[in-house]
């Protein structure tokens, strides 16, 4: 996260992140081309072009390592033994070369599309561990102490396993590319001849770039604003990109404007701060320079950046895996406790068990969520329009225990199994959820910001006592305070926490009915 101050963007940005009209989506491909108006490819955050090339590695090690051993197992068994140092050199053989194919760019994602290029440093990469290592042993003195037959077979046959496996790593690599699986589709935020320059620069590095922009925006309206920045149309304003981001995938953003111009920056990062991507600062065309490791880079174009989404990569398969096998584990745990509330729920009021209910999820994505029926049928209340009070007469008997004491959520541990929630997140609301007759994204700016990562089942708002009615606008904006520090705080040792404090905040029950 920058330095600028998340919450003052947040107070500045009104209401960007309610919806609104939302243009076409642009053709994706060459400046200038037909529209394409076919959905893009859904995102892939558990293969991210970061954790592919972590898998690669850890494969690659891996696969060097067992090559290694069962060379031993099958030509040495029986005759040498496996002592300490066979082990000790196979894993500096496949060190050493993880360490050279990594800093010979071998991990890229152009690397694993184009297999020539790529085989040549693998080659060179796998030759000059297997000499570093050999070269270790003679002047050590212990190479008469290593079977040659064994040491030739490890090199040609670790050899032949890297370059079949990538040959099936660039065929896969290919295709998923061609269908714009790795692609980071780029919105473009300003015209004129520094955008221009910008988009010439993205052009000319090329697809391995895996650069697509999607569109251009800008909020000058005047004659200065072309409606075509370099082949690509200009979609609309900064609130269009916001409403273009929250039903088609946009995975960058990044400024043309100069730096001089921080009035007119901040008030559009302001805007699209509740959009969980990443955005950049353009350095192309500033007479500013930094020190090369102040950017990041887009092929060779340098960027400043400003937000970065607040889960990616590695943290997002982290948290995913940490809620689908302890939510599973929860919902194994618990189920007595579940069947008895149904039971109850059941044996005391007419109609189904389970409620269903629609609330904004990750990006504003409507979900369905599931809770323990705690009102009377013929008075449920889908959209949340009118406020549960502490006498409401909507409310069954059973129904008042349950909501109390949080019991009604259990059953949105099958939304967490199913993908659409978290076990800890900012909590979703309905979608006519008030506060004092207010609209909650009426009442706090930059409400929808929560909605940057995905909502879950406890938060660290409700295990500081912001759960339950909120009748006031205070309310509201406390808890929507809590959600944003846990957004910009994540960690999973975070997420342990609150899940252990859960039960124990349950018990300040004031507030909850």
């Amino acid at each position: 996260m920058s330095a600028i101050d998340v919450r003052d963007l947040l107070k500045a940005a009104g209401q960007a992140g309610a919806p609104t009209p939302v243009p076409p989506p642009l053709p994706l491909g060459e400046a200038g081309a037909e529209p394409d108006l076919a959905p893009p490819p859904p995102a892939s955050p558990w293969l991210s072009p970061v954790v592919l090339a972590g898998c690669v590695r850890l494969a690659e090690f891996g696969g060097l390592v067992l090559i290694g051993f069962a060379l031993h197992v099958a030509l040495l068994h029986g005759r040498v033994p496996l002592a300490p140092r066979y082990p000790a050199a196979i894993f500096a053989v496949a060190v050493a070369a993880i360490g050279l194919f990594q800093a010979s760019g071998c991990y890229r994602i152009g690397a694993f599309r184009h297999l020539p290029k790529t085989g040549l440093k693998l080659v060179a990469g796998w030759s000059l561990a297997f000499l570093m290592v050999a070269g270790a042993m003679v002047l050590a003195k212990v190479s008469d102490h290593y079977s040659r037959i064994w040491l030739i077979s490890f090199f040609a046959t670790g050899l032949a396993a890297l370059m079949l496996g990538r040959t099936a790593l660039s065929a896969f690599v290919r295709v998923q590319m061609s269908r714009g699986r790795f692609d980071r589709r780029t919105a473009i935020v300003g015209g004129g001849a520094v955008a221009e320059e910008l988009i010439g620069a993205l052009h000319a590095a090329g697809p391995d770039s895996g650069i697509r922009i999607v569109g251009v925006f800008d909020d000058r309206g005047d004659e200065r604003a072309s409606d075509h920045v370099a082949g690509y149309p200009k979609l609309g304003n900064v609130s269009d990109l916001v409403a273009f981001a929250r039903r088609n995938r946009v995975d960058l953003v990044v400024f043309t404007l100069p730096i001089s111009a921080e009035a007119r920056i901040l008030q559009m990062l302001a805007k699209l701060s509740v959009l969980p991507v990443d955005i950049r600062l353009s350095a192309h065309a500033t007479k500013l320079r930094l020190r090369p490791r102040a950017y990041s880079y887009l092929g060779n174009v340098p960027l400043l950046d400003v937000f970065d989404k607040p889960l990616a990569d590695w943290d997002v398969i982290t948290k995913g895996l940490f809620d689908r096998f302890v939510g599973l584990g929860l919902l194994l745990a618990l189920s007595p406790v579940m069947l008895g509330v149904a039971l109850a729920v059941r044996l005391t009021s007419p109609g189904p068990v389970l409620f269903r209910q629609k609330r904004y999820g990750f990006n504003n994505e409507l979900i369905e969520v599931f809770k323990f029926r705690s009102m009377y049928v013929d008075q449920c209340d889908a959209g949340a329009s009118r406020l549960v009070t502490k006498t409401d007469s909507r409310v069954t008997p059973v129904g008042r225990f349950i909501r109390k004491t949080s019991l009604d959520e259990l059953p949105q541990l099958l939304n967490v199994i199913r993908g659409d929630l978290s076990l800890v997140g900012p909590r979703p609301h309905a979608l006519q959820a008030k506060a004092a007759n207010t609209l909650y994204d009426q009442v706090v700016d930059g409400y929808f910001a929560r909605h940057k990562v995905k909502p879950g089942i406890t938060g660290w708002a409700q295990i500081n006592g912001w759960r339950g009615e909120t009748d006031t606008s205070e309310k509201i904006q406390r808890r929507v305070e809590h959600d944003l520090h846990y957004i910009e705080n994540w960690s999973i040792l975070f997420d342990l926490k609150i899940l252990v404090t859960t039960p124990l905040a349950l018990f300040k029950t004031d507030s909850a009915y």
